[in-house]
């Protein structure tokens, strides 16, 4: 008897229903930790912490120990990154 295409136990009839939603999960879960690796290296990079922008250039931890490093190390708050700044070149 063929399971698979026989009706069987069922269990290959919607195999490929799930995976736009796995893909999905994995590019939101991609861009979450983008953004947190970005701003963390920025920040990083602009205090002078070289071990810390080595550590977050090379270890991928989805983004905790970016925020970690964000908020708690450096004191950071969320207004930092969303309050639009200006740059006086003529001054």
């Amino acid at each position: 008897m063929n399971y698979i295409q026989g009706g069987g136990f069922g269990m290959m009839d919607n195999v490929g229903v799930g995976i736009p939603l796995v893909m999905s999960f994995v590019l939101l879960g991609v861009l979450w930790s983008l953004l947190w690796k970005g701003l963390a290296l920025w920040r990083a990079a602009k205090r002078g912490d070289m071990w810390w922008f080595i550590a977050f250039l090379f270890l991928n931890t989805l983004g905790i120990l970016e925020i970690i490093y964000l908020f708690v190390v450096t004191g950071a708050k969320l207004s930092d990154f969303t309050k639009p700044t200006t740059h006086n070149s003529h001054s």
